[in-house]
């Protein structure tokens, strides 16, 4: 019963790693990163389709993405698409393909990006601390239910917090990560 406990707290934590990691990914750094087009959806024959879906996109250089729609029909909604996102980049095509240009983020803007980057983290933390409650709470039940003993249910308290520490470690090393990428120049 305590392992279940110990375990599901475990995949909670690392669903939490795995989303902060999606979710660096949307931020944008001075490079061109295709991954950064993965959250932006085109209205594809009245579905909501990701970008990648429906065009390839390519990386010619540090600085610029192309996307290439494999219907020429899409190039408009994912040109409309991408501007009207918060990707802070306008696209301009040439009625075969979308260029995005990616200049180098200014000094105040990798700041900010950085500071966005400590937010998620920050939410990563407390999805951790989350996960880790609900946990001592179950053992808390357990404990109330006679399941188990109050050593057992000591111990088991002690082994998630080991787990939580562990996987703050682990946002902690992500960011710091991340944050060396953005304000790299």
């Amino acid at each position: 019963m305590i392992d279940e406990t110990l375990m599901l707290a475990e995949e909670q934590m690392l669903k939490v790693i795995e989303n902060l990691n999606e979710t660096f990914t949307s931020v944008r750094t001075g490079r061109a990163n295709a991954m950064i087009l993965n959250r932006i959806k085109v209205d594809y024959y009245g579905v909501m389709t990701p970008i990648n879906q429906i065009a390839a996109i390519k990386t010619p250089d540090a600085h610029m993405l192309v996307v290439e729609p494999w219907e020429k029909s899409m190039i408009a909604p994912i040109s409309h698409a991408i501007q009207s996102s918060d990707l802070g980049v306008t696209p301009s095509n040439d009625g075969t393909s979308i260029r995005l240009p990616f200049p180098q983020p200014t000094e105040e803007r990798r700041r900010e990006l950085v500071k966005q980057c400590k937010n998620y983290a920050e939410e990563a933390r407390v999805g951790i601390r989350n996960a880790r409650r609900d946990a001592n709470s179950a053992f808390d039940k357990m404990k109330k239910a006679a399941e188990v003993s109050e050593d057992d249910a000591k111990g088991a308290e002690k082994e998630s917090q080991k787990l939580t520490d562990r996987y703050i470690a682990e946002v902690e090393e992500v960011f710091k990560k991340k944050e060396a990428e953005v304000m790299e120049i």
